[in-house]
């Protein structure tokens, strides 16, 4: 089976965020999931891919971190099709459908630009207690203050930690600068117990203090999953869309644009859309995220 190391969410070899690439020939089935793990463990990447081609144009893909497996991973399905494109079982300029753990998901290829449908956005809860907000700070190395930010209707409104789900749940943080998104020294052990508490994967960290085209920079923290910071993260980023979008800080029908990865030097960019329509009255909300990948290495995986 083929076996790809590729950075996603970046134009450049060394830097977005590294994945590790196995693709199952057409016989092979996927192996046991604790053999899936410690493949994942051996290569040491935040998250490996393992894909299997159901038919030309559906694939299913498992996602492993060092720890566990986890329901869907953005950069590393960025990278898998980037791989896919290489193995030459895909094409650019066409559609597919991606079977995962957080659901079937459309794939889209543009010159070798790949978008991806996150899962349906899910707001979980809102931390606003003033003890739950300084334990959280508190955990990050920070220290909590109110966060006040104009919303599409130039009104103050004042921004408070959300858990939300894209594909997997994150506590979705704001800071008020840039200079204190740098500042964030997470205590891991406190920051794994409070992953759990919340039934979360970790925390995403962002400020709008960004200039340009960038609508926000992060920082992303799962240590439950043996991930002290993640690089790029692409079901984050989703989460983070809604979250700006449920807080009317954006509107619908725009694109995003996230850095991420400043502090490990390894500078990533993660677009986003978010469209909404009506069916029966009922609002849908879809998000994408997308980017591109560099593969840096590829051989031969024996499992």
């Amino acid at each position: 089976m083929k076996l790809y190391i590729a950075d996603a969410f970046t134009d450049e070899l060394f830097g977005g965020n590294p994945a590790g690439v196995v693709i199952f020939e057409d016989s092979e089935d996927f192996p046991e999931a604790e053999v899936m793990r410690k493949t994942a463990a051996e290569l040491r990447y935040s998250e490996t891919a393992f894909i299997k081609q159901l038919s030309e144009k559906e694939f299913k893909i498992r996602y492993f971190t060092p720890a566990d497996e986890v329901d869907l991973c953005g950069h590393a399905t960025i990278a898998s099709f980037s791989c896919l494109l290489d193995a030459g079982l895909v094409k650019d300029g066409v559609d597919y459908i991606n079977h995962t753990l957080a659901g079937t998901l459309n794939i889209s290829i543009q010159d070798n630009f790949i978008m991806m449908d996150m899962a349906v956005p899910e707001f979980i809860g809102t931390i606003s207690e003033a003890a739950d907000l300084a334990e959280l700070y508190d955990i990050m190395g920070i220290s909590y203050s109110p966060i006040e930010e104009k919303d599409v209707y130039d009104e103050d409104i004042q921004l408070l930690p959300m858990m939300i789900s894209t594909g997997l749940p994150d506590i979705i943080m704001p800071v008020a600068s840039r200079s204190e998104l740098e500042e964030i020294t997470p205590d891991f052990a406190r920051l794994t117990e409070l992953s759990k508490r919340y039934n979360v994967v970790g925390v995403h960290a962002f400020t709008l203090d960004a200039h340009g085209d960038d609508t926000a920079h992060c920082r992303n923290f799962a240590p439950l999953y043996d991930i002290d910071e993640e690089a790029a993260t692409g079901t984050s980023n989703g989460a983070l869309t809604y979250y700006l979008y449920y807080n009317d800080i954006v509107k619908a029908g725009n694109k995003f644009s996230f850095v991420q990865g400043e502090a490990m030097k390894r500078p990533s960019r993660i677009l986003s859309s978010l469209t909404v329509s009506t069916d029966n009255d009922n609002k849908n909300v879809s998000i994408r995220v997308g980017g591109r990948a560099v593969i840096l290495a590829k051989g031969t995986i024996l499992l």
